[in-house]
């Protein structure tokens, strides 16, 4: 029960230095776009944005920029330490690439015994050259004598982003690997680590930011 409440602290420690960091970030980029160069705000105009409306969207373009970034670590972060919780030997590994000069190495974001997990928070990308690299990637992985493992919590929703997903599901499949994603990606990390990740998270946020009600 202590070593549960230990991980469950932790995680609440993170989730706090995450949200301060992430408010530091955005009340300096707000400061620093009081002085910006704003003269593009014509083609706004141009194109029917007022300057205010411009204004706020500049303001929460960049805004979002950052809630992403640390989104996206925060919950790596998070996954990584339940692994680490569960199995203390684990941790991020970088191997070399076997099957190219470039990248001369890949990471291996937390290995769990001969399981190479890749931990992603959510991934949206439509560029058709991430099938190539993420191939390589987990052909690298495989030839080190690992298990490629992908645990991404949420999915794209865009179509074309939906079927590089796909295709990377069957690209992993094909070299033996497994691949979790929304509440398989939740329900993986529980059953292996057993922290229930998401319940955690629930209880902070109803905690800092109440459930709104959406009508």
């Amino acid at each position: 029960m202590k070593e549960k409440m230990a991980i469950q602290q932790a995680i609440r420690d993170l989730a706090l230095d995450y949200s301060n960091r992430l408010l530091t970030a955005i009340d300096n980029r707000t400061e620093e776009m009081l002085i910006d160069d704003v003269s593009h705000y014509l083609i706004y105009r141009v194109l029917g944005i007022s300057f205010a409306e411009g204004q706020k969207i500049d303001l929460y373009q960049n805004k979002g920029r950052f809630l992403y970034k640390y989104a996206g670590s925060f919950l790596e972060q998070t996954t990584k330490k339940c692994f680490e919780y569960a199995f203390p030997e684990s941790g991020s590994l970088r191997i070399p690439n076997t099957r190219g000069q470039r990248p001369k190495t890949f990471e291996i974001d937390c290995l769990v015994g001969n399981d190479a997990l890749e931990i992603k928070w959510r991934d949206a990308t439509t560029d058709g050259d991430h099938i190539t690299k993420e191939h390589t990637r987990i052909q690298v992985i495989a030839d080190a004598g690992f298990i490629p493992i992908r645990v991404m919590f949420y999915y794209p929703n865009r179509q074309q982003a939906m079927r590089i997903q796909q295709t990377l599901e069957t690209l992993y499949q094909g070299i033996g690997g497994h691949y979790h994603y929304g509440d398989g990606a939740w329900e993986y990390v529980r059953e292996r680590t057993g922290v229930d990740l998401k319940a955690i998270f629930e209880q902070i946020a109803n905690e800092r930011v109440p459930q709104e009600v959406v009508i």
